[in-house]
């Protein structure tokens, strides 16, 4: 017989969704691209010698700064909804992975734009208890979805304790434990 703290084993981590931002943000870095590809074509053959290499040298800069970047931006800005958390992973260069568990309970604020809600797409914050804010999922496409199905995670995690489990230690409440600020040590 396994031995257990009183909890029943939880279920295995699902992932309920995986989500970039909406495509729809590629589409100005897209008409940059072919715009700078049409003109460098034009006026790179207009040149001879130096000023064709300039052109595309500078063609070549400017679609790695119109497209390229906001390309791989968009490429590694990824959202993860599990079972039991959500996590948000940004970064080109620099990476950064951020958790948020369901069980520890957060504010879900849906914001769209007249312009995101033709495309059923929206902003939604994760905030704190506090309101302060966590976590920011842009241009989520199915936002309205994807906010009912955090709200429904989070109602779904909370954890069942015992009703005479106590938050608080007993050990704290005796005054036992680490000293508080102004005990003598």
């Amino acid at each position: 017989m396994a031995m257990t703290d009183g909890y029943a084993v939880p279920p295995a981590e699902r992932v309920v969704a995986r989500m970039r931002q909406h495509v729809r943000r590629m589409f100005w870095p897209s008409i940059a691209l072919i715009v700078i590809c049409g003109a460098a074509g034009y006026f790179g053959s207009m040149f001879d010698g130096w000023l064709a290499i300039v052109v595309w040298v500078v063609a070549g800069v400017l679609a790695v700064m119109l497209f390229l970047l906001p390309f791989g931006s968009w490429l590694t800005t990824r959202y993860t909804v599990t079972t039991r958390r959500l996590i948000v992973r940004t970064g080109l260069f620099v990476h950064e992975r951020r958790e948020l568990l369901h069980s520890r309970g957060y504010t879900v604020t849906l914001r769209s734009s007249w312009l995101q809600s033709a495309f059923r797409s929206g902003t939604i914050a994760i905030g704190a208890m506090d309101q302060k804010t966590m976590a920011q999922l842009r241009d989520v496409p199915h936002a309205q979805a994807v906010s009912d199905a955090l709200h429904d995670l989070m109602e779904s995690s909370e954890r069942m304790y015992p009703t005479n489990w106590e938050t608080e230690s007993a050990a704290s409440k005796q005054g036992g434990g680490f000293p508080q600020a102004g005990d003598a040590v």
